[in-house]
């Protein structure tokens, strides 16, 4: 349940720090799919390596 609260939190402030960043102009002119493919996979992966962090941490506080 907690981890559900944190992903609620962490995905759109993800999603917010990811946006700044021009990942268009990495992909090729005609490789729109990709670069948004990229983009919720990059998302996905850095929320749960966020939560997963941030869970670890609050337990490996509370022993």
């Amino acid at each position: 349940m907690i981890k559900l609260a944190l992903y609620l939190i962490i995905i759109p402030l993800t999603i917010f720090a990811v946006d700044s960043v021009n990942i268009n102009g990495i992909f090729k002119k005609n490789k729109l799919y990709q670069a948004r493919i990229f983009y919720i996979l990059l998302v996905f992966g850095l929320s749960y390596l966020i939560v997963n962090f941030l869970y670890d941490f609050v337990y490996m506080i509370k022993v």
